[in-house]
């Protein structure tokens, strides 16, 4: 591919001119965002994958959704808020365990991805970061989470019981019909607040490339 001479300016891929910008090449913005989207898949994880990383925070925190919160709150006015707290306890916690799980998918994804995956994202949107790991990973990454929300949430007591009420709400309209499974709607949370936390680690480079320490991506990300 012929090596044009690019530069970034605010997430934007534009013509550089020598005398006026610090150019960079093709290859140049390739590596960095990869650089970037490796730094952040880590950062991510490591953020996520332990103990109150998802129960601690709200951005990603998983709540019960749609009708199904509501009715929580009955049930605690009823004395059983601690089997909802449980339940709310062992989602949370199911994603921490599931998030490790992504790390060596996530990576390889970065390692295989094309200049042209990479000169997409530095033109894309701010959630270019979040489409690109889901079109490539989602997919597997349910795949590998499942089980493991599975074996965390069904020792739960209202697990089956979100199941059969989640599954009449379908009905009604109450409640989307991918969030009518506990583990299936674990699942997605789950990797929804990962790519979510890929992506705003991801902005956190474009935005300030000198504190990453990365002479790669001062280069990229400070035109």
């Amino acid at each position: 591919m012929q090596r044009r001479q690019l530069m970034i300016l605010g997430g934007t891929l534009l013509a550089a001119s020598p005398l006026t910008w610090a150019a960079v090449t093709e290859t140049d913005a390739a590596s960095g965002i990869r650089l970037a989207l490796e730094r952040g898949a880590e950062s991510a994880i490591a953020g996520l994958g332990k103990t109150d990383g998802f129960m601690g925070n709200p951005a990603v925190k998983i709540e019960l959704p749609g009708y199904l919160k509501d009715g929580a709150k009955l049930l605690k006015m009823t004395g059983q808020g601690k089997q909802v707290d449980d339940l709310l306890l062992a989602m949370n916690r199911a994603a921490e365990a599931a998030v490790p799980a992504a790390r060596p998918l996530l990576l390889n994804a970065v390692k295989s991805m094309s200049v042209e995956d990479a000169l997409q994202i530095v033109k894309g949107s701010d959630d270019s970061v979040t489409q690109f790991f889901a079109a490539k990973t989602r997919e597997p990454l349910t795949a590998q989470f499942l089980p493991i929300v599975t074996q965390a949430t069904q020792k739960v007591a209202l697990a089956d019981k979100y199941n059969a009420v989640a599954g009449k709400g379908v009905g009604f309209g109450l409640v989307k019909s991918e969030d009518a499974n506990i583990q299936q709607y674990v699942t997605k949370r789950a990797l929804d607040g990962l790519f979510l936390m890929i992506a705003e680690e991801e902005r956190k480079i474009r935005k300030d490339p000198l504190a990453s320490g990365s002479a790669l991506l001062k280069k990229v990300f400070g035109g």
